[in-house]
């Protein structure tokens, strides 16, 4: 599963978006109030967001997601590097391992993809049941 996230206090979603050609499929503007699913508790929201949530890929395959964000996105770099100066930008991925020691590869192509637009690598890795007995 991976999110590309843009969070900061002045973010608008609707400007994001019309700045990278792209809809949120989730939008949070500062000051809004946020119902938990599980709990309802109400609190209200510190910093705007706007998250396109990819599909999800079996095997992961980040290279796959990193790919998309070239397809759907403006290929304009001055746009990327104008919003990543304004506000933290990441790819958000969660990696559920089957095993404890699985390997995960990122080629270099989609290292630049991310390092030319600002975009921080977020990995949030759970491990298998399997333990290492070396």
């Amino acid at each position: 599963m991976a999110s590309l996230r843009i969070t900061g206090d002045g973010l608008v979603p609707s400007e994001v978006s019309q700045k990278l050609g792209c809809n949120a499929t989730h939008e949070i503007l500062k000051g809004e109030v946020l119902v938990g699913k599980v709990t309802g508790r109400k609190r209200i929201a510190k910093f705007g967001m706007w998250k396109f949530q990819f599909s999800e890929q079996l095997p992961e395959c980040i290279d796959l997601h990193i790919e998309e964000i070239t397809k759907i996105t403006t290929p304009d770099l001055d746009v990327w590097d104008s919003l990543s100066q304004e506000h933290h930008i990441d790819l958000f991925c969660g990696l559920f391992m089957t095993h404890s020691n699985e390997v995960m590869d990122l080629s270099p192509h989609s290292l630049k993809i991310l390092g030319e637009r600002g975009i921080q690598l977020s990995l949030d890795i759970y491990g298998g049941s399997e333990v290492n007995q070396e």
